[in-house]
This record gives structure tokens, sequence and C-alpha cells, in this order.
């Protein structure tokens, strides 16, 4: 601590005069040097998590579809054009075939890596936006109107590279199935469940997928958060009729 070391000196030259303007000049410097470490771990610290740049972000969102869609070992018509619309209309025709064409020459031809995507996102992404990116895979593969079981192991692979937890990916995945549990696994409960149990459980999907999570991220992607918030909702809805509250 400066003040110590100045009210030492100070004492050494002007004895207790000295030592106390010492301390008192110290405190001051020890004060300013406070504040910018503050400062400087709010910058640090405070950074968003968003922070991959629009252009990677859209070149790796396409590359893990591309692993998605040739995941069972065909390529389905359906799924590419689910994909190419979606880019056009999130981002507009002109910038959407821009991305395709530095996919098709550059990124294409190379072996993409999962695990690496997966690690770059994972610590530069929110969670919420990283579940989203699970939904919108979900919602690839179901372009061909069925999802296969490889291609649920691929997007099983991928989420585990994001860093989902195991019950967020079967709560999404549930949405993509149809069978007498798909409620209770959306809501992340058991079908022994109480009624006091699934409102519990229902106020936490609402918090963890509540569209306004995803801040700063494109219109398109907030509209798959809305689905995959409103599957939420149905899947509640479902359980009060079933449970009649």
């Amino acid at each position: 601590m400066i003040r110590w070391l100045l009210a030492i000196l100070g004492y050494s030259f002007f004895r207790f005069p000295g030592a106390i303007i010492g301390f008192i000049l110290g405190s001051i410097f020890d004060n300013m040097n406070l504040g910018k470490t503050k400062s400087t771990r709010r910058t640090i610290f405070q950074q968003p998590r968003e922070s991959v740049s629009p252009a990677d972000f859209e070149l790796n969102l396409l590359s893990l579809a591309s692993l998605v869609i040739k995941a069972d070992g065909t390529v389905s018509q359906n799924e590419l054009d689910y994909v190419r619309q979606y880019f056009v209309q999130a981002y507009g025709k002109e910038r959407a075939n821009a991305t395709f064409k530095v996919f098709n020459e550059v990124v294409k031809k190379r072996e993409i890596s999962a695990q690496k995507i997966g690690g770059l996102l994972r610590s530069r992404m929110r969670y919420e936006s990283r579940l989203q990116m699970i939904h919108f895979l979900f919602s690839i593969a179901q372009a061909d109107g069925t999802v296969s079981t490889p291609e649920v192991n691929e997007i099983s692979r991928i989420a585990g590279y994001l860093g989902i937890q195991m019950r967020d990916f079967e709560s999404i995945k549930a949405m993509f199935f149809k069978n007498p549990d798909s409620a209770y696994k959306i809501l992340e409960i058991e079908r022994t469940a109480s009624v006091s149990e699934i409102k519990k459980a229902y106020r936490e999907m609402v918090k963890k997928y509540h569209p306004d999570k995803l801040q700063g991220m494109d219109e398109m992607y907030k509209k798959g958060a809305l689905e995959k918030f409103q599957k939420v909702q149905e899947a509640y809805e479902q359980l009060q009729k079933e449970r009649g509250f």
C-alpha cells in the first residue's frame, strides 16, 4: 500500500507530522489506483458474451447446419431450402448469397470441426443463444418431415461441444417428437411431478426461454426463440388439461 510507504518515509524525515502527511497523500494515490482497477475489472468482466462477429457467426451456423443435413447420409433438398430461406429472411438475399459463396469456396473445402466451432461459440455466446442454435438445428432436421436418429445424434454431439446441459437438450428435442411424455420433457420434469412442481417448472422455463434473452440477435433468430417459447406454453396448457388445474 502506497499510504504506508509514504507514511514511513514522512516519519523518517519529519517525524509524526511527516508520517501523517505521507499517509494522507498515500491514501489519495491508493484510491486513484483502486478506481482504475475497478474500471479495468468492469471492462474485462462486464463485456457482453455476444462477441462473435456477424460474418463469423453466419459461417459457423451454416457449417453446423451442413453437418446436420449430411448426418443421415442423404442431402435433403427440403433441408437445404430451409437453411437458404432462413438466411435470406434473416440477412437479405445479397448477404445470404455472399455467405453461401464464402462457405462453398473456403469453408466447405475443409473438414468442418464441430468441436472447434462449438468451443469458439461456447466461449463467446450466451447460453440462451446456444440453446436457440440447437432448436434451429432440429428445425433443419425436421424440414424433410422427420428427424432421423443420425440427425439427433449429430445435434447431440454439437450440443455437447456447445456446453448445452443434457436436460436442456432433451427439452428442446421433445419439442420435435410427439409422445405421451413430451410435455413433461419440455418442462424438464418427471411424469410423477406434482401440480406445484409443474407450475414451478413452467415459471423457470419461461424465464429461460423468453425471447428477450436473445438481445443483439437477428429477428429470425428471435422468431425461432418465440416458437420454442410457445412450445413451453403449449406443454404447460396440455398438462393443465390433463391434470385439471
